[in-house]
C-alpha cells in the first residue's frame, strides 16, 4: 500500500489531497497542529476508505517539531512514497507596515524553512529507495509582485525546480503546484477581499487536486491548473517585469 504524508491535512487543499489519495488506496500520515482535528480526520478517512492512517501533530513553525516530521520522511519503516508539502497561510500585511515581521517571520518559518527541510529530507529518503514523489504547494502569486506572499511562493517554486535538477535520473520527482484562486476558506482566514473576482478565475478544490495528482504522477515540475492560469504564468514569463509590477499594483489596490 503506497503511503503519503500530507502537511496541513485537516482543511482546504490538504484535506482534499487526503481524501483523494485515500480514495485511491493510499495509507496516510496526516500532519497538522490540532491534535483533535487530526484524530477526527484520520478516523473519518479510515472508516470511509478502509485505509491505514497515522497522525503526527506538529507546529511547522517550530524547528524541533519540523525535525520530527523530517525523521518520519527519512525512515524506511512504513516509508513515505508521496510528500504533499501543503501547510501554509496567507500573508496580507504591507511590506511597509511597522509590524510586518510579525506576519512575515511565521510565513518564512512554515512556508520556506519547513518546506525546505521536509522536501529535502523526503528527497534524500526517496533517493535511497529509488522512487518517490514530492509536491510543494506554491502559487501563481509567486510569478507576480504581491508582497511577502509572492516572495515566499517564488521561493517554493524555485526550490522545487532546483530539486528537480538534482533529482534527475534518481526515480524521484518534484512538482510545484501553482494554483490561482481556489474555493476554500483560505482567503477568508487571510482577510483577503475576493468579492470583486469574476467566477472564471476560480477553481474548485476537488478539480485542483485531481489535476495536481495527475501532474504529480506524470512528473510535471511546475503544475498550473486551468488554461487561463497557464496562460497567465506564460505571460508573466514573457512580459517585461515593469508590466508585471504595474499589474501587481492594480491587483493590490483593488483589495
Amino acid at each position: 500500500m503506497p503511503r503519503a504524508l500530507i502537511t496541513g491535512a485537516t482543511s482546504g487543499i490538504g484535506a482534499e489531497f487526503a481524501a483523494q489519495l485515500a480514495a485511491k488506496g493510499h495509507a496516510l500520515v496526516l500532519v497538522a497542529r490540532n491534535t483533535d482535528r487530526l484524530a477526527e480526520k484520520a478516523a473519518e478517512l479510515s472508516d470511509r476508505y478502509g485505509i491505514e492512517t497515522e497522525v503526527l501533530a506538529a507546529d511547522l513553525a517550530d524547528p524541533t517539531q519540523v525535525q520530527t516530521v523530517a525523521e518520519r520522511l527519512l525512515t524506511n519503516d512504513d516509508p513515505i512514497d508521496i510528500l504533499i508539502n501543503n501547510a501554509g497561510f496567507g500573508v496580507h500585511a504591507r511590506l511597509l507596515d511597522p509590524d510586518v515581521m510579525d506576519n512575515v517571520t511565521p510565513a518564512i518559518d512554515v512556508m520556506i524553512t519547513a518546506v525546505t527541510a521536509l522536501a529535502t529530507a523526503a528527497a534524500r529518503g526517496m533517493t535511497e529507495r529509488g522512487s518517490g514523489r514530492i509536491l510543494n504547494v506554491s502559487s501563481v502569486a509567486g510569478f507576480v509582485a504581491l508582497g511577502a506572499y509572492s516572495a515566499v511562493k517564488a521561493y517554493v517554486t524555485a526550490l522545487t525546480e532546483s530539486l528537480a535538477v538534482e533529482l534527475r535520473g534518481s526515480g524521484v520527482t518534484t512538482t510545484a503546484l501553482c494554483p490561482g484562486w481556489v474555493r476554500t476558506e483560505f482567503h477568508t482566514r487571510a482577510g483577503i477581499n475576493t468579492t470583486k473576482l469574476p467566477g472564471p478565475v476560480w477553481i474548485d478544490v476537488d478539480q485542483l487536486v485531481t489535476e495536481a495528482l495527475s501532474d504529480l504522477h506524470r512528473g510535471v515540475v511546475v503544475s498550473v491548473p486551468r488554461p487561463q492560469w497557464k496562460a497567465t504564468v506564460i505571460a508573466t514569463r514573457l512580459l517585461p517585469r515593469g508590466v508585471i509590477r504595474w499589474v501587481s499594483a492594480k491587483i493590490k489596490s483593488s483589495r
